[in-house]
């Protein structure tokens, strides 16, 4: 039957699909494949100016769509990036992304903007591949900006990271503190993201505790870590057990371009002046 004008055979996304996120207002891919099918052709351009996970824009690339998307949030952008190349992996076509630090100096820019200082820790935190602690427009972060978990084997027990990011002056206080604040919230590894160099009383200050995993003991991974925004820039990363992947939003499932010959069975609508 071709589909009508009210369409009731979509579901909404619920916390048991595979395709789930995590991300509270995510769309089905279905619907989203359905409206570019039905309103677009091959080549065509897709405009989502409030793309959110990247729904749209992933549905697009898959339907060999040329594609523009546009979030304010640093959080959406750093999801939208890995979605595409989870799905895709060496599959997926070069793009842009435009308005996105790319050294240090314009990642300190960011932080100095009207409102900037949330994005520049939801953009800090997203370089960690670390999930932003709360709503920022919910209060005082209380010390946590950022949080990321890891197994040290699969079906194991999940253990927390927390990170906090400062934009500007940061001592060896705000480094006792977030010791503090690692064991308040019984993570084993804290880490601190700062704009500005480390100096000597700051490392002095993080000490020289390690936490060691219990699979591979001979193996240090220091409790607390301090890393600049050019150290980022640079490749440098969280030191903590990599070998299962860490736990923030969920994993997108790999795709191949183009529709299924399931899916060029469908029946999709042809909206107005679709043409």
């Amino acid at each position: 039957m071709p589909a009508q004008s009210i369409w009731a055979d979509i579901v909404n996304l619920r916390s048991w699909h595979k395709e789930g996120l995590g991300y509270p207002t995510q769309k089905p891919e279905a619907l989203l494949e359905r409206i570019i099918n039905a309103s677009s052709h091959e080549g065509d351009i897709v405009l989502d100016p409030f793309c959110g996970c990247g729904t749209t824009i992933t549905v697009a690339e898959r339907l060999k769509r040329r594609w523009i998307g546009i979030d304010l949030t640093r959080l959406a952008i750093a999801l939208i990036k890995k979605r595409l190349n989870n799905t895709y992996g060496q599959d997926l076509a070069p793009y842009e992304v435009i308005g996105e630090p790319v050294n240090a100096q314009e990642a300190e820019a960011l932080a100095l903007e009207d409102g900037g200082r949330h994005q520049f820790e939801w953009w800090a935190v997203s370089m960690v591949d670390a999930h932003p602690a709360q709503d920022k427009k919910k209060g005082e972060d209380k010390g946590v900006d950022g949080v990321l978990y890891f197994q040290e084997k699969d079906e194991g027990p999940y253990h927390k990271i927390i990170v906090q990011v400062k934009s500007g002056h940061v001592g060896a206080k705000e480094v006792r503190e977030l010791e503090g604040t690692r064991k308040q919230e019984k993570a084993v590894i804290a880490a601190l993201i700062t704009a500005k160099p480390i100096t000597k009383p700051m490392r002095e200050a993080a000490g020289a505790d390690f936490y060691v995993p219990e699979q591979f003991p001979e193996l240090r991974f220091p409790r607390l870590q301090i890393i600049t925004i050019a150290e980022l820039f640079a490749g440098k990363q969280l030191e903590y057990p990599r070998w299962v992947p860490p736990k923030t939003f969920k994993k997108a499932a790999r795709r191949h371009k183009g529709p299924t010959p399931q899916e060029q069975e469908k029946s999709y609508p042809k909206l107005p002046n679709s043409d």
